[in-house]
């Protein structure tokens, strides 16, 4: 069967595969967008049922059309992928659903890459990977599967009545595993929470959400997370109309809190002995944003208000005194373990020479070290923001120029016999000869 050809191919339809079309679009590139669900799948299938944006919808947004919400409140995850399929239609993006790219390959002796799919084969010049940064879940190999516990990830929770009967271990403190914990809590189980290092930004402060103040301060533009940040998560929520997390509220309203999870035997799980630290650490980072929040009304002269009690922090959780070391899951009463523990990437279709040894993209803001393939969407691609619905729309933007400077290089054509303008200074005019290279008398 022939090859169907494309001069940009882009693999997923997320929000980076549709930004990515935007821009290519703009620029008259020839595209397709092929993606193995429907639009925006992740958002509608794994996601838990009552999960909402991160950001508020003036600020999780692409710039070309806004959420039929008010300004500060916090979309659905139904409602960001409506978003995204209307976002499509309205720049009318060569999308095909249910096709999925199973290899992609250098042709040899010729430009671009051959892609192998479920509708047949494609050559492409240019290949976008756009399945961002959640695609493989991570369930550390702590508990093995055969100790009775019903465990999942938490790509794969999406209410309380899904779990069997009983408690709950939830592994894992960023944004996921809050708000998980919290619902299963108020829906009657006896939760615990696992607690690893993470960033406590304020949800609001000052009548301003966390996302404005990391834009005027910059933060959002941060080019790499610090040293020994790289797996930090954020805890930050906009469920409920977006409250600032804090894990001695959670304490007080019942979860019990613990470390990071550590190791399992006969029935027992041990904890780390890092729960002060890692809540501590929150809570400096918490205080620092304060503290840079404050500098920037007082420099700038704005009129917001004061608000003192947000740098009043609760007491400590009494699983803070005296922590918790071992649990004993039976006598506990947990029968299940929800793992928030995120996700790896997986490119095993993608069988070029532009990964690590941990099968890391290696690239330059998504350009490739493999030329003619590109990555979208990934934590930290050129700033901050980059895996952020706004954050990747720019980014792309980035690929999109990357791709036409390369096309320009291709469309170039030397002049072999250029001509060259010699000035006769004598008579003050200009005459135009033609040399030829190499060529003699």
């Amino acid at each position: 069967m022939t090859a169907q050809e494309v001069e940009v191919l882009v693999v997923g339809a997320g929000q980076a595969g549709v930004a990515m079309s935007e821009h290519l679009a703009a620029r008259g590139v020839n595209h397709v967008v092929l993606e193995r669900g429907r639009i925006a799948e992740r958002w509608r299938s794994m996601r838990w049922d009552s999960l909402v944006a991160n950001g508020p919808a003036w600020h999780d947004r692409f710039p070309g059309l806004e959420f039929d919400l008010s300004p500060d409140e916090f979309a659905s995850k139904e409602q960001v992928a409506d978003y995204f399929v209307e976002y499509a239609a309205k720049h009318s993006a060569p999308i095909r659903c249910g096709v999925e790219v199973t290899s992609v390959r250098t042709n040899a002796g010729r430009p671009g890459f051959r892609v192998e799919t479920t509708d047949g084969a494609y050559d492409a010049r240019y290949v976008v990977a756009a399945t961002g940064p959640f695609q493989r879940p991570v369930i550390p190999p702590v508990v093995p599967a055969g100790s009775g516990l019903h465990q999942i990830h938490s790509s794969s929770y999406f209410n309380p009545e899904q779990l069997p009967a009983g408690n709950v271990l939830v592994v894992g403190a960023g944004s996921s595993g809050v708000q998980i914990a919290d619902e299963l809590q108020k829906a009657g189980r006896q939760v615990y929470l696992s607690v690893g290092p993470h960033e406590r930004p304020p949800r609001r402060y000052r009548q301003r959400d966390f996302c404005w103040w990391l834009g005027v301060l910059g933060l959002w533009e941060m080019s790499a997370p610090p040293a020994g940040a790289e797996h930090v998560t954020i805890a930050v929520s906009g469920a409920n109309g977006g409250n600032t997390v804090d894990f001695r509220v959670l304490a007080e309203n019942g979860i019990r809190l613990a470390g990071l999870t550590a190791r399992y035997g006969d029935g027992l799980v041990t904890f780390a002995d890092d729960l002060v630290d890692n809540i501590r650490h929150g809570d400096e980072n918490y205080l620092s944003l304060l503290k840079a929040a404050d500098e920037y009304v007082s420099r700038n002269g704005l009129d917001l208000p004061t608000e003192p009690e947000a740098h009043i922090l609760h007491s400590d959780a009494e699983d803070m005194i005296n922590p918790i070391r071992e649990l004993d899951l039976a006598e506990s009463g947990v029968t299940s373990i929800v793992w928030a523990t995120g996700f790896a990437q997986d490119y095993s279709w993608l069988e070029v020479d532009t990964f690590d040894e941990r099968g890391r993209p290696v690239h330059q803001r998504g350009v490739s070290g493999e030329p003619g393939i590109y990555f979208l969407g990934l934590p930290w691609q050129s700033r901050r923001g980059s895996s952020f619905i706004w954050g990747v729309w720019h980014d792309a933007q980035y690929l999109a120029d990357q791709i036409q400077i390369q096309r320009g290089y291709l469309d170039y054509i030397p002049d072999l016999y250029p001509t060259n303008t010699i000035r006769d200074e004598s008579a003050g005019t200009a005459r135009e000869t033609a040399i030829v290279i190499g060529a003699t008398r």
